[in-house]
């Protein structure tokens, strides 16, 4: 018999190999032309050499610099830090066209939404118009992402607001409040940038600086970013409801109980007039350039418009003497130096560090997702490094010119994508319309109702709410569900930050889950072939007599060796109760099928020292199918395949099987 092509449980793999038939039936001197390959060894130094620059430097960053003379390096270097030296080569017209439409299109939505965003951080409005001036400018020349729309957002306003009045009265001092404020940012800089730039030493960035963003999935993000606008929405109640003595808590039972202790008291019913009027005609706005995305100007201009006819509507009816309550004063000019309230030392600068800290995670997370949402739209690579040294060093700067905290706004980046934009240059046209706004026509703002700051705000955040994306995660991993709903309900009921901990705590779990319990399966043969499947998959598949494969779909490690030792002694142990109740022929070979298996380190190795003693008392013989050239080298230092014999390590399941069972031989 002639065998050419043979499949293990993994996937197809082509041998060769040689048999002949006796007169019982039985093949003899069956062999094969290929062996497990033992990989040559390599000098020890230049081996961890080798592991230290795989795992420190993945994505071998210091590439392009190969070989390049001194100064090529130096452009590479600079191109490196600010892209626009790179594309900005290749300007022209045509895209500075789109890039004027789409920043105009932006500065007519950040202008609104920015007042109400400085409300959400306890912050005198200007200060939201501050950080959508300076901020975008930076991140022009230093940002690689063409579509992101740089300035405050909801959830990181939110969450800075809420964690600052934790430790400084913003109503009672509001000056030591805003220098918490600009030392937060200045620390959620030096975060961003510095993570940028040891991004590539994954061990350093995950231990200190990088934790939440890698233990931060999908799932939690969706969750959290729910529950972010569901608590969004409820602070704008006392803005939207017209109540003045509002709690500062932001879970939704305390919250309530503030609404609705302000029924009688409270409310002004010309201020939810104005609000839902508003609101109404903000949403039908969104539905519109929902429905027709060539009218996507709508959505992105209704903002702008509902400010200018609410403030009118107000100063002509002199709504404020009725208690309207309104923005008040905006003082004219562009932002002022903040670097001397800036705590450097001391305890306010130990809370600012700490405070910046978790704002920088939360505003790294966003502007990457977003940056990788619109990147992969139009068919380009971000580069995360890059955009973690923009993001930290446009706030950096910001915290010295009186900004809070900015990253990347969706809404914003949506409307600036569907707008055109082509590069960076949207964000100097956004932030050039706000610096004019700053000095021509902030006190024009005296009489813009709290309101409709209110209703814009809420309109922003619906869009945060992703009920489609819950379900999905719903109907695919139902323990990253629990991580969904453990994030939205731990913000929403909680506070902002115990619900990131959350996230991140059920993400870990979930981690440390599948690396102590990870899979094995048991395979079968596929009638009429030499492929081997896990059974529960292909139900056609059947048992090879006397032999009993099993394979491990994970690296073995200290973390689960004992776990897998154990679940393929059960394994045995309930094939064998199941053979002895049919009164059929006891299992003789046990086959671990190792291809997924990418490592092992010592404690595996003991596992199956343990396990082949086991199976000896058993009369069973362990046989090994297909280990990885990692994996067959450790085993070989441990002279493991010394010890249950060189003649039970094989290149396939389908060769072991041959060489273990005649009559699956004949069959083939």
């Amino acid at each position: 018999m002639m065998v050419h092509s043979v499949s293990d449980g993994v996937g197809d793999m082509h041998l060769k190999t040689d048999s002949v038939s006796s007169t019982d039936g039985q093949t003899e001197n069956y062999k094969s032309v290929y062996k497990v390959g033992l990989p040559p060894r390599r000098n020890f130094i230049r081996e961890f050499a080798d592991a230290v620059k795989e795992t420190l430097f993945a994505d071998d960053p210091l590439r392009p610099y190969k070989d390049q003379p001194k100064s090529r390096k130096l452009v590479l270097g600079l191109q490196f830090l600010f892209p626009v030296l790179d594309w900005g080569r290749y300007y022209n017209l045509s895209k500075f066209k789109g890039d004027v439409i789409a920043g105009l299109t932006i500065a007519s939505l950040c202008i609104p939404q920015d007042i109400g965003y400085a409300k959400l951080a306890n912050m005198d409005p200007k200060y939201g118009l501050y950080s959508s001036f300076v901020p975008p400018l930076i991140y022009a020349v230093m940002g690689s992402s063409r579509d992101i729309a740089i300035g405050p957002v909801a959830v990181v306003s939110l969450l800075l607001g809420n964690l600052l009045q934790n430790e400084v009265d913003p109503l009672n001092d509001k000056e030591e409040y805003r220098r918490l404020a600009f030392t937060a940012t200045f620390f959620a800089g030096i975060t961003q940038a510095t993570l940028g730039f040891l991004r590539q030493m994954l061990p350093l960035s995950l231990c200190i600086l990088g934790f939440l963003i890698e233990f931060l999935s999908h799932a939690a993000i969706v969750g959290f970013m729910g529950g972010a606008a569901i608590t969004i929405a409820l602070q704008q109640l006392k803005g939207f409801l017209g109540i003045k003595n509002f709690t500062k808590n932001t879970d939704i039972i305390s919250v309530m109980k503030s609404v609705w202790g302000s029924v009688h008291h409270g409310w002004n019913w010309q201020t939810i007039l104005i609000g839902t009027i508003f609101l109404a005609f903000l949403l039908f706005a969104k539905y519109i350039g929902k429905k027709r995305r060539s009218l996507f100007w709508v959505p992105a201009i209704a903002p702008l418009i509902s400010v200018v006819l609410s403030t009118l509507l107000v100063d002509l009816t002199r709504a404020d003497k009725y208690g309207v309550q309104i923005v008040k004063k905006i003082d004219r000019g562009i932002n002022p130096s903040s670097v001397g309230q800036i705590h450097f030392s001391g305890s306010y600068a130990f809370k600012g560090f700490r405070i910046g800290v978790v704002a920088a995670m939360i505003a790294l997370t966003e502007a990457i997702a977003i940056g990788r949402t619109f990147a992969a739209m139009k068919d380009y690579q971000l580069d995360g490094n890059k955009e973690m040294v923009a993001l930290g060093t446009m706030n950096i700067v910001g915290s010295m010119t009186s900004c809070y905290v900015a990253t990347g706004s969706f809404s914003r980046s949506a409307v600036n994508f569907m707008a055109g934009c082509k590069t960076t240059v949207s964000n100097m046209v956004m932030s050039l319309v706000v610096m004019l706004t700053l000095l021509l026509i902030t006190p024009l703002f005296k009489y813009t109702p709290n309101a409709i700051l209110s209703s814009i705000i809420i309109s922003a955040v619906i869009s945060l709410i992703d009920y489609e994306a819950a379900y999905l995660i719903w109907k695919v991993d139902k323990f990253d569900f629990i991580a969904c709903m453990g994030a939205f309900f731990g913000v929403v009921f909680v506070s902002v930050e115990v619900g990131l901990l959350v996230a991140v705590s059920i993400s870990l779990a979930k981690i440390l889950l599948q690396v102590t319990r990870p899979r094995t399966a048991l395979l079968g043969n596929l009638p009429g072939t030499t492929i081997y499947r896990n059974m529960e998959q292909y139900p056609e598949a059947t048992k090879v007599p006397g032999i009993l494969i099993v394979r491990v779909d994970s690296a073995i490690y200290f973390t689960n060796s004992n776990y897998v030792k154990e679940r393929i002694l059960r394994w045995l142990r309930d094939e064998e109760e199941q053979l002895k109740a049919n009164n059929l022929p006891q299992i003789d070979f046990l086959i671990v099928e190792m291809s997924p298996v990418t490592d092992i380190d010592t404690s595996g190795v003991h596992a199956f020292e343990e396990l082949y003693r086991s199976l000896r008392k058993h009369e069973v013989q362990l046989v090994l199918a297909n280990p990885g050239p990692v994996v067959i080298e450790k085993l070989y230092s441990a002279k493991f395949p010394e010890l249950i014999g060189h003649d039970k390590v094989f290149l396939t399941v389908a060769e072991a099987v041959m060489t273990y069972a005649p009559k699956a031989r004949e069959d083939v």
